[in-house]
């Protein structure tokens, strides 16, 4: 086995030329051996469950620290504003560093950076204070995810990195849901400052635990050989998805990114998508007590559904695309069906800002967040369909980028029709429209899915 691994590792010449390859992805054998690939893909769970952690406890204990401190509508937006102005600024780069740094110190550097930052939000006594630390934590939460599709890209063949990447997503419907059920209580028993504290602590733990664990595929022993042929069967079928060779640029600078279609259909689908998923972050806790008179301790069940229905809908999303790429449909059908389900699904979101049924309006809102859900573990999926491994970081950097812009966009239209109008019909009728106008998009920037010519 041992030499059958060394000559797959330096097997990488008589590839068949990419005008040879067929459209539909050919279904993967029944059961590969091997299963260290998703060990990483806990690993990525597990940090995204960390990463929401991190940004939600400020939502839930906005109304307490709204009492304490006297905060206004547009000043809470404002703390928000904060965060995604970071979180975006950080995109600049970010991508670009963690593919030439590589995924396990890249990595490492964004968790480290962000843990350091929630842990700092203990400290803060006022508005600007919270903003400054919503800052650093943004900067670091900007690594999360072009670290973690460039690991599934490495990690996972075409066929399965849908599913991967709705089994990973799905940790932010977890990070959602933990904090509503510990920060009440460690709150009422240790105070606010210790909730930000404890939280901010596990990614150290994390940290640990990927710096034991995680090599790429080709370094990583415990991989066999026939794990590493699966991974690996996407470069057989098509070479235009391998690395460049020795010699040649291992990043792409932002101004040809600039240039290509693809990158910008992945830029706008998240540009107006992403907004939507900040507002049930960000606002949701404040629509549960505004609209549906729950307080602190009264959301946490609420909450649990809805973001449980997120958890669903990431992998649910995943598998749905994954299993009509297995059962021989096009990539571009494949993705693009997964996209439209998860579209219509959030349009009757409307309902929620309507009705005083509160169980209505959770479901409706579980749905939706779900569809969110679904539709993200897709449209990252799309990167990697269309770029090569090296650009991952890069297009996952830029395209998050364009969704953190929308997000502070939003995130002051929100706090201003709240302060005006104190309704949230049409902040839920904004979220109802925005994945039908992301999908379009979508289609006409790359109606075939082809890959980018980079």
């Amino acid at each position: 086995m041992c030499s059958d691994r060394v000559a797959l590792r330096n097997n990488s010449v008589n590839l068949p030329s990419i005008s040879a390859v067929p459209e539909t992805v050919q279904p993967g054998p029944a059961s590969p051996i091997g299963r260290r690939r998703w060990l990483i893909c806990g690993l990525l769970f597990f940090a995204t469950t960390v990463n929401y952690m991190d940004r939600q406890v400020l939502a839930l204990l906005k109304p307490t620290l709204q009492l304490q401190f006297g905060w206004t509508e547009v000043g809470y937006s404002n703390i928000v504003l904060a965060f995604q102005f970071a979180y975006g600024a950080g995109l600049l780069f970010i991508g670009k560093l963690i593919d030439k740094l590589g995924t396990r110190k890249g990595f490492s550097l964004a968790v480290f950076a962000w843990s350091a930052a929630a842990m700092a939000h203990a400290a803060a006594g006022s508005v600007f204070q919270f903003a400054v630390a919503r800052v650093g934590l943004g900067l670091g939460e900007a690594g999360s995810f072009p670290a973690s599709i460039k690991a599934v890209a490495e990690w996972f063949p075409k066929k399965e990195r849908a599913l991967a990447t709705g089994v990973f997503n799905s940790g932010s419907n977890l990070g959602a849901i933990v904090p509503s059920l510990v920060v009440p209580w460690i709150t009422w028993r240790y105070g606010w400052r210790m909730a930000f504290i404890a939280t901010g602590a596990l990614g150290f733990v994390w940290l640990l635990a990927w710096l034991v664990l995680y090599r790429r595929p080709d370094d990583d022993k415990a991989v066999s050989a026939a794990e590493l042929a699966y991974i690996k069967s996407d470069l057989e079928e098509n070479p235009g998805l391998k690395n460049p060779g020795p010699g040649r640029p291992t990043t792409i600078p932002l101004r040809k990114l600039l240039t290509v279609r693809q990158a910008w259909a992945i830029a706008a689908g998240k540009f107006f998508t992403d907004p939507i998923w900040w507002v049930y972050l960000f606002w949701m806790p404040d629509f549960l007590n505004r609209n549906l008179g729950l307080n602190l301790a009264g959301t946490r069940l609420p909450l649990f559904v809805i973001y449980s229905g997120a958890c669903v809908g990431s992998i649910g999303g995943g598998w749905l695309s994954s299993s009509l790429l297995k059962r021989g449909w096009t990539v571009n059908s494949s993705r693009k069906t997964a996209l439209l389900v998860c579209a219509l699904a959030v349009t009757p979101i409307l309902i929620a800002a309507h009705t005083r049924n509160a169980w209505l309006a959770i479901l409706v809102i579980a749905i939706a967040a779900g569809a969110h859900q679904g539709w993200s573990a897709n449209i990252y999926t799309l990167v990697s369909d269309m770029f090569p491994k090296n650009a991952v970081g890069s297009v996952v950097g830029f395209g998050t980028m364009a969704g953190s812009i929308g997000g502070m966009l939003v995130a002051k239209a929100v706090g201003y029709i709240l302060q005006g109008t104190g309704s949230y019909v049409p902040v839920f009728l904004m979220a109802g429209l925005a994945y039908l106008v992301a999908f379009s998009f979508i289609q006409v920037l790359a109606p075939r899915l082809q890959p980018a010519e980079i």
